[in-house]
């Protein structure tokens, strides 16, 4: 897979426009693990618009795990840090979707389209919870990691840090096969 050469908001694409972060990340009690996010009209007005990929990258997860997430991707990203030189990887959680549009396996771009904004059945009002996680482990096991920024990023921080990366053709080996089986689903 390639570099990723930036990455963008995953809702009113690239910029966010239309939409809010209702709710931030937060390792602390109350713990909120990403940033929720919201059509600017509010309710469930926003139910079925677009959610896209952040950035390029592989689908490691995606699956209808019902309980409090209902659908979710997953996508791995890898990705060139400027100030190390080195490559990183991360990977993008879009919780809540009411469809998938993709499965795992799957190679997908920055802006692609991968489901729709959901509401869990009618738990929540419809919202997408958007998480970047560090740990390349956590899968969909986060209470068995430390609440730690070594884990979790803020995705709106992190988006804007590396918004334009430069351009690498040179492709790169992702590592698979970092998840534990989460109720019968299996990541990539």
């Amino acid at each position: 897979m390639k570099l990723v050469d930036g990455f963008d908001y995953p809702v009113g694409k690239p910029n966010g426009a239309g939409y809010y972060k209702a709710r931030g990340l937060r390792l602390t009690r109350p713990v909120h693990f990403g940033e929720d996010w919201n059509g600017k009209r509010g309710g469930d007005t926003d139910l079925h618009d677009p959610i896209y990929a952040c950035g390029d990258g592989v689908v490691t997860f995606a699956a209808d795990v019902r309980a409090g997430w209902g659908r979710v991707v997953l996508i791995r990203h890898a990705y060139r840090d400027p100030g190390t030189g080195k490559v990183k990887y991360v990977d993008s959680q879009y919780g809540h979707l009411r469809t998938i549009l993709v499965k795992k396996g799957d190679v997908v771009k920055r802006g692609q389209k991968i489901g729709t904004m959901g509401n869990n059945r009618g738990m929540y009002a419809a919202h997408l919870h958007f998480e970047i996680r560090h740990n390349i482990n956590i899968g969909m096991q986060r209470e068995s990691f430390s609440k730690s920024d070594a884990n979790w990023a803020d995705p709106t921080a992190f988006i804007k840090k590396y918004r334009r990366l430069k351009k690498e053709w040179r492709p790169v080996v992702v590592p698979t096969g970092t998840y534990k089986v989460y109720r019968g689903h299996t990541g990539l």
